[in-house]
């Protein structure tokens, strides 16, 4: 098991001196609150990602422009032949 690099004897050190600093009752709390923002990260990063990715797509605005461009059109030939 190797995450971020770290294998099982570094994790269980690492385990044993929170349990040491911050005790078993506020371990759980802790690892909770963890949990909690490890994943409002990644929730971010998938609405980012979304957004980006809706942002890449040719959008309706495009469709919008070139519609109100058409419709200007006819208005500066109204307004060149007065």
């Amino acid at each position: 098991m190797n995450v971020f690099g770290i294998g099982l004897p570094e994790m269980i050190v690492i385990l044993v001196l929170a349990l040491l600093v911050f005790g078993p009752k506020k371990l759980p709390e802790i690892g909770s609150s963890l949990g909690k923002a490890i994943r409002g990260f990644q929730d971010a990063t998938k609405e980012f990602e979304s957004e980006l990715k809706e942002g890449a797509k040719p959008s309706e605005s495009a469709n919008v422009v070139s519609a109100a461009t058409k419709s200007a059109e006819p208005a500066a030939e109204k307004a060149s032949e007065a």
